[in-house]
């Protein structure tokens, strides 16, 4: 609709879609030092000011380069809120836990995906006060983005920033309030924490001695998570059955919504059973889920007439969405909140988040280029993220540890043990 209403040709809706992962990407990296350094908590609040300032910005563009200066502005808020937010919950949540509250992290992006499927298609021809229905649906994002200033301004601090800085009655406080409810000893986590936080300090030297093997882990795990093609496929659905089996816009929407609901089922699933099994065992199942719905997507969209291919793709779709989101979606956010050291956590996070978003803007902005190439068969671009899938399995098996069951303070000695 945009693409239409700004009379855009097919390189700028790409560039429009994809500017908010340049925000992201310098978000990402920006956000970490000044976590470690001010906290959690207040970047949060900045972050949900920045959606605020992004979102309505985008409600009333006027053209290419004001919507690209709005998304761009929403980047630096997503970028900011998506490194932050996997350390944050690791610091907060119980090891035996860790994995399933990770996973809400990602449940709260499905289910926000799910929702602007859902803005879309209640706002679709629907021109309200006189206002173009698009504005409305991009509008619709001032809602959570109130929600979560809200939200920040009402949360704690993370324990283990504070006894980092050496507030440790605040850090205990903290604790106690988190872990009312359970069997953990506040101050004997605090006595962990502290001893922790009592190594030697190498600020962004540490990154690249004694946590150069999270550095890769993060930027591989997450590099390959958008290079399996996910957002490319929730960003452009609808066109890809539009264009690629002409359906109407209505239709593809609602097929999009489809598509989301069964994102967010799924995520409910890794919830539940997230701490039950291995985490990399966890990424070798979606990969190969991923790797085999994508190749068959493939090969069949290249070798059977397109009429009889549109329902199979919208079925072998939903199985890819399944292998994603019962693996790679939240474990790879989970992973870059446990694997960094303390002292590094929040530009280590930074990294690993960036790295998302640097590879989400090259699906992105290359999706519908490659789909013009292979003359809409979108066989094409799913040959090329079944490659990656494939790749997937092999970083897994050789790179990425094993983490479920350790507390972090474990997780940073494991390191420091094999930096020696």
């Amino acid at each position: 609709m945009i693409e239409s209403n700004f009379n855009l040709g097919i390189g700028q809706t790409g560039f429009i879609t994809s500017s908010v992962l340049i925000g992201s990407s310098v978000g990402a990296l920006g956000v970490g030092p000044l976590a470690d350094r001010y906290g959690r908590k207040r970047l949060l609040i900045l972050a949900a000011i920045l959606f605020l300032l992004g979102s309505t910005l985008s409600m009333i563009a006027i053209g290419f380069w004001s919507m690209v200066v709005a998304r761009i502005i929403l980047g630096l808020a997503v970028g900011s809120a998506s490194a932050l937010t996997p350390a944050y919950l690791a610091e907060l949540a119980p090891a035996e836990r860790r994995g399933s509250l990770g996973t809400l992290f990602q449940l709260m992006i499905t289910l926000g995906i799910l929702l602007a499927y859902v803005s879309n298609l209640g706002f679709l021809n629907h021109n309200l006060l006189g206002i173009r229905d698009w504005r409305w649906m991009l509008g619709s994002a001032l809602i959570p983005a109130a929600l979560l200033l809200i939200g920040g301004l009402l949360l704690p601090e993370s324990p283990r920033f504070l006894a980092e800085k050496g507030d440790s009655t605040q850090a205990l406080s903290v604790l106690k309030m988190l872990r009312k409810n359970t069997a953990d000893d506040p101050k004997r986590e605090l006595a962990e924490i502290e001893e922790v936080a009592k190594q030697p300090k190498g600020g962004v030297k540490e990154l690249f001695t004694i946590a150069r093997p999270a550095v890769i882990v993060a930027v591989g795990i997450m590099l390959l998570q958008q290079l399996v093609g996910i957002n490319s496929v929730i960003y452009f659905l609808p066109q890809v059955f539009i264009k690629g089996f002409g359906f109407a816009e209505g239709s593809a929407i609602w097929i999009s919504v489809g598509i989301g609901i069964v994102n967010f089922v799924v995520t409910i699933l890794a919830t539940f059973i997230m701490d039950k099994f291995n985490r990399k065992a966890f990424l070798m199942f979606g990969s190969i889920v991923m790797a085999l719905s994508l190749g068959v997507l493939a090969v069949m969209n290249f070798t059977m007439d397109i009429h009889s291919t549109a329902v199979p793709t919208m079925i072998l779709i939903g199985v890819y969405i399944f292998g994603f989101a019962i693996s790679w979606g939240p474990i790879a956010w989970v992973l870059i909140g446990e694997i960094f050291p303390l002292s590094v956590r929040g530009i280590g996070s930074s990294i690993g988040s960036a790295a998302n978003w640097i590879g989400n803007f090259l699906v992105s902005q290359f999706f519908l280029v490659m789909l013009a190439y292979f003359h809409n068969n979108v066989g094409g671009p799913f040959a090329v993220f079944a490659v990656f899938a494939v790749l997937s399995m092999f970083f897994v098996h050789y790179l990425v540890p094993e983490t479920r069951g350790k507390s972090l303070e474990e997780i940073e000695m494991d390191l420091r043990h094999q930096a020696k």
